[in-house]
């Protein structure tokens, strides 16, 4: 029942999902605090995820100091661990249905260009909108190492035009309404999948992990604000229940630019080996 009722969720529970692709720096422990403080002072829970996705950049070493890491900080988690890489097969899967609907077609576009449109987004860089070269191809046309794109004007058919979700975050707090002419100029035809590499999108795989983990609160950095409306678009077109979502600010450097993991200066792995304590770490992030 595409574009139906979806279901409240009730229970507090929310998460942390860095990906291990180098060391967790100031704005990942604000990010990681903020959730883990939030979902304690209510009695929820809070889970730690791995969206490693990536297979190229991930690394088990960084995993392992990520979670080294967040246990020093105090950050304790329910449950296992989830890691996305056990899951691209399913993830593939599960969004074949959605081409029976007609609402995917493969595309051969340039790999670069797909990969960079798979991977995890960052500040400033919103979807580049596709421009439609491969939208007449039929799914009986798809070759190995096509993606599949979304037919975003098929997608917004189906789910109608009532399409919201609520953020509480200070630089977006309210009910947010996603605009069918602002979504096809600004999010367009998105890449959702490669076959044959079992490679998703950030945005797809996180949709369906926070269903699947009944994640009822995401909590998260606003660089990722933008990339909310396709995630409640295919939460819809899927069935999934939307979460409330919370973008917090970002923790930047002394020129204003946000943290990257190559901002080794600012790892909390250096901060420990220079003796800096847990207290010292959420006083440097205003926690």
């Amino acid at each position: 029942m595409a574009g139906g009722a979806v279901s409240p969720l009730t229970m507090f529970r929310t998460r942390f999902a860095p990906s291990p692709t180098g060391p967790l720096h100031l704005g990942h422990a604000y990010s990681a605090i903020l959730a883990h403080d939030r979902a304690r002072a209510v009695g929820g829970e809070f889970l730690l995820r791995m969206e490693d996705t990536d297979l190229e950049r991930c690394r088990p070493e960084w995993e392992a100091q990520i979670v080294d890491d967040l246990t020093w900080l105090g950050v304790e988690w329910d449950g296992p661990i989830l890691r996305q890489s056990d899951k691209l097969a399913d993830y593939n899967a599960r969004i074949e249905p959605l081409a029976a609907q007609g609402l995917l077609y493969p595309c051969s576009c340039t790999r670069a260009d797909i990969r960079a449109a798979l991977s995890a987004p960052q500040e400033g860089v919103a979807f580049a909108v596709y421009p439609g070269t491969c939208r007449g191809r039929g799914m009986e046309t798809r070759h190995p190492g096509d993606a599949l794109r979304l037919n975003l004007v098929a997608a917004l058919d189906v789910i109608g035009a009532d399409v919201t979700f609520t953020e509480t975050g200070p630089s977006h707090a309210g009910t947010h309404h996603i605009d069918r002419a602002n979504a096809l100029a600004q999010i367009g035809d998105v890449v959702l999948s490669r076959k044959g590499e079992e490679i998703v999108a950030y945005f797809l795989a996180s949709a369906f992990d926070d269903a699947d983990q009944g994640v009822s609160h995401v909590i998260r950095g606003e660089d990722l604000f933008d990339f909310t409306p396709v995630q409640v678009i295919l939460q819809r077109l899927l069935d999934l229940p939307t979460p409330t979502y919370h973008h917090h600010p970002l923790i930047r450097d002394d020129q204003g630019k946000r943290l990257a993991k190559r901002d080794d200066a600012r790892a909390i792995a250096r901060y420990r080996a220079e003796g800096a304590t847990p207290q010292d770490i959420r006083r440097m992030v205003g926690l």
